[in-house]
């Protein structure tokens, strides 16, 4: 924000407050005027109520009732919320059944509060008449409405309790009525309780009884199932178990066997596969298993060696010895084929005999596995039938519970409803609060008041001060101009001529009016520095704005400051300059521009040295056609040579044309407008009405501005400035 829009919006601001104050001051009377009935007619109001009293009682709510048996036994029905996050709700509904219709109208039957005319009315049994023909009646919804609409319930922050208020104009008939209505409330809640015991205990022993005959069936069934499949007492589990052992041991043997029966057909193969000219070499875990085998095995290879011995030796085949060892080797041989032969076969034979073991084993296998599926079958039919009946007994179980506590609750009376403070009647009563209904009465009338002021200000459409000439008219101001008191002056022969504002700033040079009279000289000098002000009107918009007042202050200011100067009482529909200045009114400007009279050797001068005047003379039928003629035209140039300064006097510009016509020949025009008198959109004509013949409109001058001032007194209606207001000659004030 820039300097000078801090500066604007800080004078604006104060502007506003100004503004606030001055419509506060203005009206004081009228706020203090409505404060003051408002505070009266609350008094009158207090004072011809019916008292009302009050009475009240305290109730504990407590959401965990008491368990006489212990929390191990449960009430079949709940007296309190039960689960804190119900505790809202619970209260809620505890206060909903305070305000109850059925407990009002169980209240109203127990007290016959229908026959109660003065409790129906509210009133004081001594002012209600009860019998005779006089006598209204009621209905008990009546009462029950009644009895409602006065109930209060207020929970108390913080804590489990209640405060319940009855309001009645009988303080013993309001606790009477309260004390009633909370022991009922009290009764109900255990009646309520009990009763739903009662039911739920019924309701418990029918469903134990078809319970029990469902277990029954149920039990049944399982005999049945069980001895219809042979199953054991054993359960189910159990038997699956050893049916899964049993399979186990199975498939090991069955893997045992099926190993061995690879071994041996792996050994025979060998066999099978060996060289019956080279028995030499013989499997290794064939000659560790058989000594027999390894002995002839060892023999053949002695007789082998034992021969190649020999035949190294040089020894024919024909030779005894190689004989005899070729003997030796044949016999070995064959024995060793003999024995392979023999193992080939008994490995066969275990071949043969495995593979029937193996087949049995699969057998047996292949059973256990169709046991153990029909087992599953008739395991989930079994399960679904114990399942049942578990399920049955659980709840019978649960329901025999219930029911035996039911048959303990239904016998006992507790409550989780205390009253804490029985009801009381306070003495004083509650309503009417006379010094609250006084001190509200009061503030409403001045609120009322504030408001009144501000819509009086809102429709005041004059301009209140500076601020308002320049926002609404959109024209500099020349200069605002103070309110005065008239003065009285010496006249001729020893007497005293009553004057009014007109001649104070020579009267008074040291006064506030003279100080504000110089500054608008000032400012009328600056206007156009480069065009002196030589000739210049002023005029108003409409009587009694003050236009006579301001041309007597400027022309005396420009007089006091050495200047020669003229002033002319253009206002030829109804003069008032020669009364203000005494002088005969004879001669003057209609004499002189038509020729009548010399101006040049008449005599001009005033009490106020440098300043002349010249008259509007006698009365004329046409003063706009002489104002606008070429003789009065010649008479102003005649009169600008002899005066450095020529102020003229005119008409108010919305009633007649002569100061619009003056504007269109002189050098500059003022538009004076009366603080707290002059409306706006007056003031906004005058200034449209005078530019548009012209463009020499210097500015707007506030007149008869007290910035002290309480209360504006102006009346907003003018007399219509014509030629019947200057025929009828009234007399008005001197300020014009």
């Amino acid at each position: 924000m820039t300097r000078e829009s801090a500066h604007a919006a800080a004078t604006e601001a104060q502007w506003n407050l100004w503004e606030l104050l001055s419509v506060l001051r203005k009206s004081w009377w009228l706020v203090l005027l409505l404060g003051v009935i408002g505070g009266l007619s609350a008094t009158f109001y207090s004072l011809g109520r019916t008292k009302i009293y009050r009475a009240s009682t305290t109730l504990q709510i407590d959401p965990d009732p008491p368990k006489p048996l212990g929390q191990e036994v449960q009430s079949v029905v709940d007296v309190g919320a039960g689960v804190v996050a119900n505790n809202r709700e619970y209260y809620q509904t505890q206060y909903d059944i305070l305000r109850s219709r059925k407990l009002a109208q169980r209240t109203v039957e127990r007290l016959a509060l229908a026959r109660d005319a003065s409790f129906i009315l509210n009133q004081p049994v001594a002012e209600v008449v009860t019998t005779g023909e006089g006598a209204p009646t009621f209905t008990p919804a009546d009462a029950r409405t009644v009895l409602q609409n006065r109930l209060t319930v207020e929970p108390l922050r913080d804590s489990r309790m209640v405060k319940v208020s009855f309001d009645d104009a009988e303080p013993e008939r309001a606790r009477r009525v309260l004390r009633t209505l909370v022991a009922i409330y009290i009764d109900d809640n255990v009646d309520s309780v009990l009763e739903s015991t009662n039911v739920a205990a019924v309701w418990l022993e029918e469903q134990l009884q078809k319970l029990k005959g469902e277990l029954s069936l149920n039990e049944d069934a399982l005999y049945d199932y069980k001895k219809e499949n042979q199953i054991l007492s054993v359960s189910m589990d159990d038997q699956s178990n050893m049916l899964r052992e049993e399979m186990q041991q199975l498939n090991r043997a069955l893997t045992q066997v099926r190993t061995e029966l690879q071994e041996l057909m792996s050994r025979s193969e060998q066999l099978q596969n060996l060289d019956s000219e080279d028995l030499t070499d013989l499997p290794a875990r064939e000659l560790l298993q058989s000594s027999v085998l390894a002995g002839l095995r060892a023999d053949l290879v002695r007789s082998e060696q034992e021969l190649e011995a020999l035949t190294n030796s040089g020894k024919g085949e024909k030779h005894p010895d190689v004989l005899a060892a070729s003997a030796k080797v044949s016999i070995s041989k064959s024995a060793l084929v003999a024995e392979v032969r023999n193992i080939r076969e008994a490995l066969r034979r275990d071949v043969v005999a495995k593979r029937a073991e193996e087949v049995g084993l699969r057998g047996l296998f292949e059973r256990a596995k169709s046991r153990a599926l029909e087992l599953n079958r008739l395991g989930l039919d079994y399960r679904r039938l114990e399942r049942a009946k578990e399920n049955t007994e659980k709840v019978y179980s649960m329901v025999l519970e219930r029911s035996k506590e039911s048959d303990l609750t239904r016998y006992m009376r507790f409550n989780n409803i205390r009253v804490i403070d029985e009801a009381y009647a306070e003495p004083d009563p509650v309503r009417p609060k006379t010094p609250l209904n006084i001190a509200g009465g009061s503030f409403l009338g001045l609120f009322l008041g504030f408001v009144a002021a501000f819509a009086r200000n809102a429709l005041d459409r004059t301009f209140k001060g500076a601020h308002d000439v320049e926002q609404h008219l959109g024209l500099p101001l020349l200069g605002v101009l103070p309110k005065t008191a008239h003065i009285a002056t010496p006249a001729s022969g020893g007497r005293r001529r009553h004057v009014g504002d007109e001649l104070v700033v020579h009267q008074k040079p040291t006064s506030a009016a003279a100080e504000a009279s110089r500054a608008l000289r000032t400012n009328l000098l600056f206007a156009a520095p480069d065009k002196p002000q030589r000739t210049m009107v002023v005029t108003s918009g409409v009587p009694f704005e003050g236009k006579t007042t301001v041309a007597c202050w400027v022309a005396t200011a420009m007089a006091q400051a050495g200047k020669k100067v003229l002033l002319l009482d253009c206002d030829l529909r109804r003069p008032r300059m020669h009364k203000i200045f005494g002088r005969p009114n004879d001669n003057g400007i209609s004499t002189f521009v038509m020729g009548e009279a010399d101006v040049t050797s008449a005599d001009l001068s005033t009490e106020i040295p440098n300043l002349s005047l010249i008259t509007s003379g006698p009365s004329v039928p046409n003063p706009a056609e002489l104002l606008q003629s070429e003789r009065f035209h010649r008479f102003l140039e005649t009169l600008g040579e002899r005066y450095d300064r020529i102020v003229l006097d005119t008409p108010p510009v919305n009633s007649v044309t002569d100061a619009a016509i003056l504007s269109t020949i002189v050098d500059g025009t003022i538009l004076v407008v009366r603080a707290h008198a002059t409306a706006r959109e007056s003031a906004s004509h005058s200034s449209r009405t005078l530019t548009d013949v012209s463009d020499n409109l210097l500015g707007v001058v506030l007149n008869a501005f007290d910035g002290g001032k309480a209360g504006y007194g102006y009346k907003y209606g003018y007399a219509t400035y014509g030629y019947r207001y200057y025929r009828e000659q009234p007399t008005r004030r001197s300020s014009t």
